[in-house]
C-alpha cells in the first residue's frame, strides 16, 4: 500500500512539473504575443526661419492684362488675378502681357520683365505663363509687391502637387455633427445628388455640387495645385468586358452611367484647366453583384489571383475609354469596411488585400493596364498594421519585400510623411528614402488627431525640415499629396468643412505652406504664414506679426497639451502593432480609460515622472500666452471682426480642453503610480487629480456638449475607466478577506484530519476539498461517510468563491465576463456529472471545487494589492511578475482536469475517464463558443472591453477589435465546431466498447 501511494506520489509530481513547464511556456507565449518593448525615436527636425520684421500690406495696382483668349487655364489665372485685385485698395495700373511658346508641357518656370508702366510674363510653355499670373495673383492677395517676383523663376521643383477633393459635395449640416458620436469615414459627398431611383440623379443639386467644386478647383490652382484625388471607381464602371458581372437590366449598370454622366463635366473641367484627376479607392471595392461574381468565379475574395485583378483593369480600361479626362486610379488597401461605406449605398469596401502576394498581383495586373492605357496608378503604401503587409509603411525591409522589382513607369507610390499616422513626435518616414519607384508625399493640413484643426497648429517648419531632407536623399520624388480636408471621421469631432463651415482657415494655412514648398522647398515659411495672415485677418503689421508668433507658439500646445513628452519620445510596440505616440487619447476626441494603454504609458514615463506631469501646464501657460496676444490686437485692424472672435474663442475651447487634460493626466499617471508603488502618497495624489479632473469634465461638458464648432471630447471611455478605479481599493480589501477565508478553508482542511477540527460542522468538506485537490487518488475515500451539510458546502464554497472572485476581478462590473466564465465551468461540470451518474459524484466534484479553490487564491493574492487595477498594471508592465502567475494559474488549470480524470479513471477506466473529460471540454468550449458566434465575435468582444476596460474603447469604433488585431471573424465559429469535435471524440471514448465473443 505503501509502494502503490508513493508512486503515485511520483507520477502526480511528474504532473505537476509537466503542467508547471506548460505553464510557463504559455506566458512566454502570452509574453511574445504582447510584446510590449519601446526603444528611442529620432523625431523630425523642424527648418529655421529668419525673423525678420513683418512689413504692411502693398496695394496692387489695376492691371490690364493682354493674354490668349482661348485657352481656359489663362483665362482661370486672370480671373485669380482680378478677384485678388477686388478684394484691395488699389494704386495705380499697370499692364500685363502674357505670353508662351507651347501649349503643351509640364515645365512651369517663367520669365516676369518690367518696365515703368508695363509688365510681360514670357514663358515656353501654358503651364508657365499660368503660373506666372498665378503668382502675380497670390503677391496681391497676400498683401506684397509684385515687384518682388521680376526675374527668371524656375520650375516648380516637384512636378506633381495633388489635394484631395476638399468638402465638396458634403452638406454642412450641424445636426450630423451634434451627437458627436459619429465616428464613420465616410464623406457622404454628393449624397444630396444622388437618387436611389431613376434618373439616379438630381440635377439641380448637381448643379449646385458644380459650382461649388468649380470654385474649389480655381483655389486649388491658385495655391499651386495640379491634381485632386476624386472619390469613386466603381460606381462609375459596368464591367461591359467582362461577362457576368452585372446582368442584362441590373441597376448598377444603369447607375454607373448616370453617374459618368453626372461627373464626366467635372473631369472634363479639371482637364480643361491643367488639373489631373485620379480615381481615389480603396481595394477591394466592390458591390453585392460584383462580389458574387469574384465569389463564384475565383471561390472566394482570391487577391493573390492575378485573373481576379484583370476583372478590375477591365472596369478601368472601359472607363478611361469612356472618360478620357481621367488620368489614373488611387488606390489604399489598409482601410476598409463599415466604417467608411454609406448605409444603403451598394457600393463597399472590403479588407482583402493583405499579402505580399495579393499585392504584387494586384500592382502587376493595374500598372500593365495603366501602361496600355497611358494612363498612371498611384498606390498608398498605408497599411495599418494588417496582414502581411502590414508595416510596408514604416518597415523598409517589408517595402523592399512588397515593391522590389515592380518598376513600371505608371507606378506612383503614395506614403505619409511620418513614420506613422499623422501625429507629432514621430521620426520622418525613412521608407521615402528607399525603392526604385517614383513617389510622392502625403501631407494632412486638418490634422484629425490634434483636435480635427480646431486648434491652431502651424506645421510650415516642420514640413519644411521633412520635405528638404528626403529630397536630398531620394531623386525619385516627384510630388507630394495635401489633404485639405480628409481623413478620420468626418462627423466626430468640430465641424470645419474647407471653405464652407468653421474655422477652416486655421488649417488652410497647411495646405498653403505645404502647395508652396512642393513648389520651392526653400520658401520662407514665416512669409508664408504672414501673407496668410495678410489674407484672411488683416494688413496691419502689428496684429500680423501678433498672428504669426501665435502659429509659432502653437506647436507647442499642441505637443505638450495632447501628447505626454516622455512616451512620446519612444518608439512603441506592442501586439504585433506600432501604437501612436498619442493613445491615451485613441483617437481623435476619445479620452481614453483602459489599463492596456494607461498602464504602459506610466510604465515608460515613470522614470521621468515630474517631466510627463509639467507637459499639462506648460501646454496650459502657452495657450494662455497665444490667447493675451490676440486679445491684445487692435480690433479695428481686424479685416473681419467675426474671425477675431472666432480666434478668441478658439483659443478658449483649446484652454478648456487642455486644462481638463492636465488634469486628466495626474489622474492616469497617479493611479498607476500608486498600482506601483502602493505607496499612501500615491493614492493621496490620485485622489486630489481625479477632484481635479471630475470638476474640469463637468465644466467642459457643460461649456462645449452639442455646440458644433467647439465639441465636448468624448469622455464616456475616460469616465468607465474612473468608475473601475474608484473601486480598486474596495475590490483590494474584498480580495484580502476572500482571500483569508480561503486560506483558513484550505489550512482547516489540511489539520482537519490530525486535529479536533474533524468534529467540526464543514471540516471534512474543507478536508475533502484538500485532500482531493492535491491527492486525487484518494478523492473518493475523502468524500465516503459525509453529511449533508458537508456535501452541501463542499459544492457552495467552491461555487461561490469561483463567483466572488471572478466578480471581484471585474470590479463587479462585466457581467459579460462573468456569463462565460461561469458558463463554461457550469456546462462542463454538468457534462462530467451528467457522464458518471451511474457512480457517486463527490469525487469528482471534490476534486473541481478543491483545484477552484487554489486557483481562486492564486488570483485573489494577486488582486488584493491594489485590486483588479493593480493586477493588469502588472500584466501589462511586469514580465517576470506576469510570468510567474501565468505559469502557476495555467498548471492550476490544467490540473484540474488532470485530476478529474484521475478520480474518473478509479470509478470507470482511464479510456472512459479521459472521455467523460474531452466530452466536458469539449462542450464548455463550444457552448459559449456559439453564443459567442451568434452574437457576433465583433460585438461580443466589444461589449466585454467595454465592461472589463483593457483595450482602447476605441478600437470597435474605429476598426473594430478584431480588425485591429488580426482576429478572423470566423474565430468564434472554429472554436464552436473544435469543442464540437472534442466532445465528439470525448464521447465516442466515454461510451462501453463491447467485444465480440
Amino acid at each position: 500500500m505503501g509502494a502503490t501511494a508513493r508512486w503515485r506520489g511520483a507520477i502526480a509530481l511528474l504532473v505537476v512539473l509537466g503542467l508547471l513547464a506548460a505553464g510557463f511556456g504559455v506566458s512566454l507565449a502570452v509574453g511574445d504575443a504582447l510584446g510590449i518593448r519601446s526603444e528611442p525615436a529620432e523625431r523630425m527636425g523642424t527648418s529655421e526661419s529668419a525673423d525678420a520684421p513683418i512689413l504692411p500690406a502693398v496695394a496692387p495696382p489695376q492691371f490690364s492684362v493682354e493674354a490668349p483668349q482661348d485657352d481656359p487655364r489663362v483665362q482661370a489665372a486672370v480671373d485669380a488675378l482680378s478677384d485678388a485685385v477686388a478684394a484691395r485698395t488699389t494704386d495705380g495700373a499697370v499692364g500685363l502681357t502674357v505670353t508662351y511658346a507651347s501649349a503643351d508641357g509640364d515645365d512651369d518656370a517663367y520669365t516676369l520683365s518690367a518696365t515703368a508702366s508695363a509688365l510681360s510674363i514670357e514663358a515656353s510653355t501654358a503651364a508657365g505663363a499660368v503660373r506666372g499670373v498665378y503668382d502675380i495673383a497670390r503677391a496681391v492677395r497676400d498683401g506684397r509687391e509684385v515687384a518682388t517676383l521680376i526675374g527668371e523663376v524656375p520650375a516648380s521643383r516637384l512636378p506633381l502637387r495633388m489635394a484631395d477633393l476638399g468638402a465638396v459635395g458634403v452638406a454642412a449640416d450641424p445636426v450630423q455633427w451634434r451627437s458627436g458620436s459619429d465616428y464613420s469615414h465616410a464623406s457622404k459627398a454628393f449624397a444630396d445628388v444622388f437618387l436611389a431611383d431613376p434618373p439616379y440623379i438630381d440635377e439641380a443639386a448637381l448643379a449646385a455640387a458644380y459650382d461649388e467644386y468649380d470654385a474649389y478647383l480655381r483655389q486649388m490652382l491658385a495655391d499651386g495645385y495640379n491634381a485632386i484625388a476624386f472619390p469613386g471607381f466603381v460606381e462609375f464602371a459596368t464591367f461591359s468586358g467582362v461577362d457576368g458581372v452585372y446582368p442584362d437590366g441590373d441597376a448598377h449598370i444603369a447607375k454607373a452611367l448616370a453617374l459618368r454622366e453626372a461627373f464626366g463635366p467635372f473631369w472634363e473641367r479639371a482637364e480643361e484647366l491643367g488639373t489631373k484627376v485620379f480615381l481615389r479607392t480603396d481595394m477591394l471595392t466592390l458591390t453585392t453583384p460584383l462580389e458574387a461574381y469574384l465569389q463564384d468565379r475565383f471561390g472566394g475574395l482570391d487577391t493573390e489571383n492575378p485573373e481576379l485583378w484583370d476583372v478590375y483593369a477591365a472596369g478601368l480600361d472601359e472607363l478611361y475609354a469612356a472618360e478620357p479626362a481621367l488620368d489614373g486610379v488611387l488606390i489604399r488597401i489598409g482601410e476598409a469596411g463599415n466604417v467608411y461605406d454609406v448605409e444603403g449605398w451598394d457600393y463597399y469596401s472590403a479588407l482583402a488585400v493583405t499579402t505580399t502576394d495579393a499585392v504584387r498581383a494586384m500592382l502587376t495586373a493595374l500598372t500593365a493596364q495603366a501602361e496600355n492605357a497611358g494612363r498612371e496608378v498611384i498606390f498608398r503604401t498605408w497599411s495599418v498594421g494588417v496582414g502581411a503587409v502590414g508595416d510596408m509603411h514604416t518597415n523598409v525591409a517589408s517595402y523592399e519585400a512588397v515593391l522590389g522589382g515592380i518598376d513600371s513607369p505608371a507606378l506612383i507610390v503614395s506614403t505619409k510623411y511620418t513614420l506613422g499616422d499623422f501625429y507629432s513626435w514621430l521620426p520622418l518616414n525613412d521608407t521615402l528614402l528607399h525603392g526604385d519607384q517614383r513617389r510622392i508625399v502625403e501631407f494632412q493640413s486638418r490634422r484629425e488627431f490634434e483636435n480635427n484643426g480646431a486648434f491652431p497648429n502651424d506645421l510650415g517648419p516642420e514640413y519644411q525640415w521633412a520635405l528638404q531632407t528626403l529630397l536630398a536623399g531620394n531623386e525619385n520624388i516627384e510630388g507630394i499629396w495635401a489633404w485639405t480636408q480628409d481623413g478620420g471621421p468626418w462627423r466626430a469631432g468640430p465641424m470645419i468643412l474647407y471653405q464652407k463651415a468653421g474655422f477652416w482657415q486655421l488649417a488652410d494655412l497647411n495646405t498653403r505652406v505645404a502647395g508652396r514648398l512642393a513648389q520651392d522647398p526653400e520658401a520662407d515659411v514665416r512669409q508664408i504664414t504672414a501673407d496668410w495672415a495678410r489674407e484672411w485677418f488683416s494688413d496691419d503689421a502689428e496684429t500680423v506679426t501678433a498672428i504669426v508668433d501665435v502659429m509659432a507658439a502653437s506647436r507647442e500646445a499642441i505637443e505638450q497639451g495632447l501628447y505626454i513628452q516622455p512616451f512620446a519620445e519612444e518608439r512603441v510596440f506592442a501586439i504585433g502593432l506600432e501604437p501612436p505616440p498619442m493613445m491615451w487619447i485613441f483617437e481623435w476626441d476619445i479620452l481614453t480609460g483602459d489599463s492596456a494603454v494607461l498602464d504602459v504609458i506610466y510604465t515608460i514615463s515613470r522614470d521621468r515622472l515630474d517631466e510627463a506631469l509639467a507637459g499639462g501646464a506648460d501646454a496650459v501657460a502657452a495657450v494662455e500666452r497665444m490667447r493675451k496676444a490676440i486679445a491684445a490686437t487692435d480690433a479695428d485692424t481686424w479685416r473681419d471682426p467675426e474671425l477675431r472672435h472666432r480666434f478668441i474663442d478658439t483659443l478658449d475651447y483649446e484652454l478648456d480642453t487642455l486644462d481638463m487634460l492636465a488634469s486628466y493626466r495626474g489622474m492616469i499617471m497617479h493611479q498607476a503610480q500608486w498600482h506601483d508603488t502602493l505607496t499612501p502618497d500615491a493614492y493621496a495624489a490620485w485622489q486630489d487629480s481625479r477632484d481635479a479632473f471630475a470638476v474640469q469634465a463637468e465644466k467642459h461638458l457643460a461649456t462645449y456638449e452639442g455646440d458644433v464648432d467647439y465639441p465636448a471630447y468624448n469622455l464616456t471611455a475616460a469616465q468607465l475607466g474612473i468608475e473601475r478605479a474608484d473601486r480598486d481599493l474596495a475590490m483590494a480589501w474584498t480580495s484580502r478577506v476572500l482571500l483569508a477565508l480561503t486560506i483558513a478553508w484550505i489550512v482547516i482542511g489540511m489539520l482537519a484530519a490530525r486535529t479536533r477540527l474533524v468534529r467540526r460542522p464543514g471540516a471534512a468538506a474543507a478536508r475533502a476539498s484538500w485532500v482531493s485537490a492535491t491527492r486525487p487518488w484518494r478523492a473518493e475515500e475523502s468524500t465516503l461517510g459525509m453529511l449533508r451539510a458537508d456535501r452541501v458546502l463542499l459544492v457552495a464554497v467552491p461555487a461561490a468563491l469561483l463567483v466572488a472572485t471572478r466578480a471581484v476581478q471585474t470590479s463587479l462590473l462585466s457581467w459579460t465576463h462573468l456569463a462565460v466564465v461561469l458558463g463554461a465551468w457550469a456546462v462542463f461540470l454538468t457534462v462530467v456529472l451528467l457522464a458518471s451518474r451511474r457512480r457517486s459524484p463527490w469525487p469528482v466534484i471534490a476534486v473541481v471545487g478543491g483545484v477552484i479553490m487554489l486557483r481562486c487564491a492564486l488570483t485573489l493574492a494577486v488582486l488584493s494589492l491594489s485590486g483588479p487595477g493593480g493586477y493588469w498594471f502588472a500584466f501589462w508592465t511586469e514580465p517576470l511578475q506576469r510570468s510567474i502567475y501565468i505559469t502557476l494559474a495555467v498548471a492550476l488549470f490544467v490540473w484540474m482536469f488532470a485530476a478529474a480524470g484521475w478520480v474518473l479513471a478509479g470509478q470507470w477506466g482511464r479510456r472512459r475517464a479521459w472521455g467523460i473529460v474531452l466530452s466536458g471540454i469539449g462542450a464548455g468550449l463550444a457552448v459559449p463558443a456559439t453564443v459567442i458566434a451568434v452574437v457576433g465575435l465583433e460585438r461580443a468582444l466589444t461589449i466585454w472591453n467595454d465592461q472589463m476596460g483593457l483595450l482602447p474603447w476605441g478600437l470597435s469604433r474605429i476598426l473594430g477589435i478584431t480588425v485591429y488585431l488580426d482576429i478572423p471573424a470566423s474565430t468564434a465559429v472554429y472554436a464552436a465546431v473544435a469543442g464540437a469535435v472534442v466532445c465528439g471524440i470525448g464521447t465516442l471514448l466515454a461510451v462501453p466498447w463491447r467485444r465480440r465473443g
